[in-house]
């Protein structure tokens, strides 16, 4: 009898130690899926140009979150338009000229080349800082969590440092 009790005690701990690992396992990855699912939807048309409207617009004025102006054709197939919109970030400003790619059907468009790309994925980065806490605190993978907040800080600093 006395060999049975060490061991009984040791199931709950064993299932106690299954549970964290597997709910902190599970809040990591949907942390991850969800920053590549914020940024894969500008990163797509960035990365993916092929049959894509690509082009200049020279921002004429900025207010309410965006900033427009008229778009110039680059790419065959591309049609000149009197105006589109990028979103208002610290490295649009007014009176400047930026290449952009033009989303599909509509008057939205995305900074294109290195920094569209760092710029898109910037949602992932965070979501790379977030799950390296969730790594370190709930699976207690030290190594594992600093290869992730390293990444994540090495995208950020690559798309500010860009932009």
């Amino acid at each position: 009898m006395p060999a049975s009790a060490p061991r009984s005690r040791q199931a709950p701990a064993a299932v106690l130690r299954f549970g964290r690992v597997a709910a902190m396992g599970t809040v990591s990855v949907l942390i991850l899926i969800a920053g590549v699912w914020a940024s894969w939807g500008t990163a797509q048309h960035v990365m993916l140009t092929k049959g894509r409207e690509r082009g200049t617009v020279e921002v004429a004025r900025c207010g309410g979150g965006a900033c427009s102006g008229p778009y110039r054709p680059v790419s065959a197939g591309s049609q000149a338009r009197s105006r589109v919109v990028l979103a208002d970030t610290v490295a649009v400003a007014e009176g400047r000229t930026y290449a952009v790619v033009v989303k599909p059907g509509g008057v939205e468009a995305v900074p294109s080349g290195v920094a569209g790309i760092l710029y898109a994925w910037v949602p992932l980065g965070g979501a790379l800082l977030l799950a390296s806490v969730v790594v370190a605190g709930g699976l207690r993978r030290t190594g594992a969590a600093w290869v992730l907040a390293g990444s994540g800080v090495a995208l950020l600093t690559a798309a500010f440092a860009t932009v």
